[in-house]
This record gives C-alpha cells, sequence and structure tokens, in this order.
C-alpha cells in the first residue's frame, strides 16, 4: 500500500471538514425578535418581507441566516419571556428587536416598556449575540406627550446601550395607501420589497 493510498483518504476527509467548518464558520445568524409587522400578517411566508430580505442578501453574495422569531401582536413582555429560549436554541450572532407597537397601542406605561426593552438586549449581550434595536413609531393621537415619550425610548436605548438604531419598518410606506393593508396599520405585499430594501441598506451598514 502505497503513501496515497494510505493516507490519500485521510487528507481528503480533513480537507472536507476543514473545508465545510470555514463555510459555517463565516455565516452569521440574524434573530429578528418582532411582531405583526415582521411576522408578515395577512401575508404568504414566501411574501414577507424578512423571507424578501434573506433571499436579496443571498443574491448579493451575503452569509446571513436569518430566523425570524415574530408573532402578531406580540409585546414586549412577550419577546422577553421567549429571548432567553431563542438565543439557546438558534445562538444568534445578532438579534434585530421590533417590538414595542403594541404596546403603546394599548397604553402601557412608558417605563414598563423600556424596562422590557432593556432586558432584552441584556439578555442578548449576556448570550453574546449584538443587539440591534428599531425605531417603533405610532399614530398621533395618542396625544403628544406619550407619542414624544414612546418614540424617544428607542434613541436612548441605542445610546444608553451603545448599539445601533435602525429606522422605523414602514417610514417609506405608511404614508401611502396603496402600500397598506385596509386596517391602515400593516403593509401590503407592494410595500413588503421596499421594506425589504431600507432594512438591508441599512442592515448591510451595521454588519460591516
Amino acid at each position: 500500500m502505497n503513501f496515497l493510498e494510505k493516507y490519500g483518504l485521510k487528507i481528503i476527509l480533513v480537507l472536507f471538514l476543514t473545508f465545510s467548518y470555514s463555510i459555517t464558520a463565516a455565516s452569521k445568524k440574524l434573530l429578528i425578535l418582532g411582531d405583526s409587522i415582521s411576522a408578515g400578517y395577512g401575508l404568504k411566508e414566501s411574501q414577507n418581507w424578512v423571507q424578501l430580505l434573506e433571499n436579496s442578501l443571498k443574491k448579493s453574495g451575503q452569509e446571513l441566516q436569518i430566523i425570524n422569531s415574530s408573532i402578531s401582536g406580540d409585546t414586549t413582555i412577550g419577546g422577553l419571556s421567549r429571548i432567553e429560549s431563542d438565543l439557546e436554541e438558534h445562538k444568534p450572532n445578532y438579534v434585530l428587536v421590533e417590538l414595542g407597537g403594541n404596546d403603546a397601542l394599548r397604553g402601557y406605561p412608558i417605563e414598563n416598556i423600556k424596562r422590557n426593552l432593556l432586558k432584552i438586549i441584556d439578555a442578548s449581550f449576556q448570550a453574546k449575540a449584538n443587539p440591534i434595536i428599531m425605531q417603533i413609531k405610532i399614530p398621533p393621537n395618542y396625544g403628544k406627550n406619550y407619542v414624544t415619550a414612546f418614540e424617544t425610548i428607542y434613541s436612548d436605548i441605542a445610546v444608553e446601550k451603545n448599539i445601533p438604531k435602525m429606522s422605523f419598518l414602514l417610514d417609506r410606506v405608511a404614508l401611502d395607501k396603496s402600500l397598506m393593508q385596509l386596517d391602515g396599520i400593516h403593509p401590503n405585499q407592494k410595500a413588503q420589497q421596499i421594506i425589504a430594501e431600507q432594512v438591508k441598506e441599512e442592515l448591510l451598514n451595521i454588519l460591516k
């Protein structure tokens, strides 16, 4: 038995495992912890901006696996109740927190919303995941004081925790009725690509 016959298979196996590991190691995971806007309320999964974003990133050669842990109607307390299990199960490199809108629509106390979000951020840090906070906005009919106090939460957290803050998902679509569902709250199918492109632009800057 010559050298190649004796050791060739082992060498090939080692090279294969090394190559496979390099691909796995290069691939990053993003966990999205959100509500109905990210869950794709009223849409098929394939139409949701999250899926469109992942498809677009792959076409661009970006190695980013997206885990969408978004639930319609979810609040910050709901996100807090499951963040640790999500972190344990998926072990993401990044966590995008898109929560708080449902809290505000129900008039929950500002301090409670902020406290829950901070706990989610801290849990992400403890799991060695990089948290990203997403700005949330609500209609002006909730009163100027409440709206201002609520929307300020996100900038305050970004500064306090020194983490990136992304723009509100509906910034480019909310004022266009043709891009919204009949409830005036959720974006329709036509809006999803616009949202995906907005998120992609900001996310690529964060992931550099």
